[in-house]
């Protein structure tokens, strides 16, 4: 081995992006918005979903048509059917069919279960889990007309373990799981790969609604000792969608500092 070389890292090239056009639920903030701006540097053109955050969105968008990409902001609400026709429709007229998916939109809420309303349950269940279903039907013909499809949906660690002060929002993101094992098991053949990735404790707005002191046990409980990064996340999340994953789907990633550990 030359020594001169042996300290050099090869920097891993991501195919299959370039020119696609990508779908962000929830992309104007925290992990949907790295995972947008990573995408519009691999060459995606990238639609910036927002339900609330107009502004947020549009600063996204503006940074990266300032960095010479192609993105564009498109509100709607995910669990409101006549929101995500008009959402998908908005971005198909202005780049085209959805190629690559990112199911990031979603709430959360840290509450005892005698907190657990009716409201805040249906609320949750109804943005992070059918909200899911409602965008990835919505773009799932074009995708099996054209046999190409990439798929993210954005899960949790809460799926995989006891979670008493969120139980709306585990339970949602547990059936992400079942969602997206049956979605890549039906689409598989047709060209359409579906995965989901399990993050743990992430440096985005909901870490604000846990108590210094719980956010310190969290981390402590995490082998690797630190909060993970937006932008952790959404370097897995192109992986995933590149053609170097071309032989995975129907996969839930863990993505947690080693916190939740499964066979």
């Amino acid at each position: 081995m030359d020594s001169s070389n042996s300290s050099q890292s090869t920097e891993v090239i991501l195919t299959g992006l370039k020119g696609r056009v990508a779908l962000v639920t929830g992309g104007s903030r925290g992990i949907g918005a790295a995972i947008v701006r990573r995408l519009a540097q691999a060459g995606a053109r990238v639609a910036v979903n927002y339900r609330a955050r107009r502004d947020a969105a549009e600063a996204v968008v503006a940074e990266i048509r300032s960095a010479g990409g192609e993105a564009i902001a498109v509100g709607g609400d995910v669990a409101d059917d006549g929101d995500v026709a008009r959402m998908v429709g908005e971005v198909e007229a202005a780049f085209g069919p959805v190629d690559l998916l990112v199911n990031s939109a979603g709430v959360f809420d840290y509450v005892t279960f005698d907190q657990v309303t009716p409201a805040i349950w249906r609320r949750t269940l109804d943005v992070n889990l059918t909200g899911t279903y409602l965008v990835s039907w919505a773009v799932k013909d074009q995708m099996l007309a054209r046999g190409f499809g990439r798929i993210v949906n954005l899960s949790s660690i809460s799926a995989l373990q006891p979670r008493p002060l969120s139980i709306a929002y585990a339970a949602s993101k547990a059936g992400l799981a079942g969602l997206t094992k049956g979605c890549a098991a039906a689409w598989a053949a047709r060209g359409i790969r579906v995965n989901a990735i399990a993050p743990g404790l992430i440096e985005t707005e909901i870490i604000d609604t846990v108590s210094e002191s719980q956010k310190q046990a969290l981390i402590t409980a995490t082998p690797m000792q630190r909060i993970g990064q937006p932008s952790e996340i959404a370097d897995l999340t192109v992986y995933l969608l590149s053609d170097q994953a071309s032989f995975i789907t129907g996969q839930t990633i863990v993505a947690c500092g080693g916190r939740c550990m499964v066979p």
